[in-house]
């Protein structure tokens, strides 16, 4: 299955009746999903399929999807609101009989608010559904571009991931071959530290200080961060590989990815082997910021 990005965007329009539609769909990134539509007044019947058919194509991504309508071709139909023509003509009747005033012209009566009521002539329930079935149609059609452009940088973002895969098993095979953390390398910087001690003139426990120079040669030990490392590197290759919806996972292997490279740095008592946990932290960061892309 193909990697997918968080990001992309689709459009998608067409013609049903006298409706004129047309959707635009974007996403972002997001921990989950999230869908947020946009109908014009009257189109509701639409929300619930559309949403329907993002959660069932998608599973992370922030999704803005929004539709507009126009209606083309139908003549609008203008009609006389009766009641409150009434009332208006009520009212001026009592007036004229209390105010000596020209009498009211009929463009000034048709002009009063509320008097003309201007509307799309009354439709038929069958345009209206034959226009839902196309946008919701329409929906689907844009909504597969939209996954098409998600897949298409989710191959891009792929690609960069396992190259910072393998700039880090990299890292840690130079970290394993560093001539620092040789067991010789360990015993002459430990011998060379108690000799310093040695020459202050201090009266020191010679088994007390054998079981601290072995403490302290465990503690300097990395062996098994670097196994781990390389644990990780494997498992991460293999969700690449596997494709799909990993974003999740991936995410958590970087954290593991970052704790490892901090306790290298940490245990590191040799200048090379600290350079190469700075180096292995500055890529493991580059990892993680990429895998916050995927689905």
């Amino acid at each position: 299955m193909a990697l997918s990005s968080m990001t992309g965007f689709a459009r998608g329009h067409g013609v049903s009746g006298a409706y004129a539609w047309a959707w635009e769909i974007k996403s972002v990134n997001a921990k989950g999903l999230d869908i947020r539509v946009r109908l014009p007044p009257g189109w509701d019947a639409v929300d619930g399929p559309v949403r329907s058919l993002a959660n069932e194509a998608l599973s992370r991504g922030t999704i803005y999807a929004t539709l507009t309508v126009e209606r083309k071709g139908v003549p609008p139909a203008v009609k006389v609101n009766e009641p409150v023509l009434n009332a208006v003509l009520s009212v001026l009747d009592g007036l004229t009989r209390k105010v000596n005033a020209a009498p009211p012209t009929l463009d000034g009566i048709l002009a009063l608010k509320g008097v003309i009521e201007v509307s799309d002539q009354d439709e038929k329930p069958e345009e209206r559904s034959a226009a839902e079935a196309a946008i919701i149609a329409g929906f689907t059609a844009a909504l597969r571009n939209l996954i098409a452009a998600r897949r298409e940088e989710g191959t891009a973002l792929g690609r960069i991931l396992e190259s910072r895969l393998g700039e880090i098993a990299t890292l840690r095979q130079r970290a394993d071959q560093a001539p620092g953390r040789t067991a010789e390398a360990v015993k002459a910087r430990l011998a060379q530290q108690i000799s310093s001690l040695m020459e202050t003139g201090g009266r020191f426990d010679q088994d007390r200080l054998h079981q601290e120079a072995l403490l302290l040669a465990a503690k300097a030990d990395i062996r098994e961060e670097l196994d781990r490392l390389e644990a990780h590197v494997a498992q991460a290759r293999k969700l690449l590989g596997d494709g799909g919806a990993v974003g999740r996972r991936l995410d958590f292997l970087s954290q593991e990815l970052n704790r490892e490279s901090n306790t290298l740095c940490a245990k590191a008592n040799d200048v090379e082997l600290t350079n190469i946990g700075l180096e292995l932290k500055t890529v493991v960061e580059q990892f993680r910021e990429q895998v916050q892309n995927l689905e």
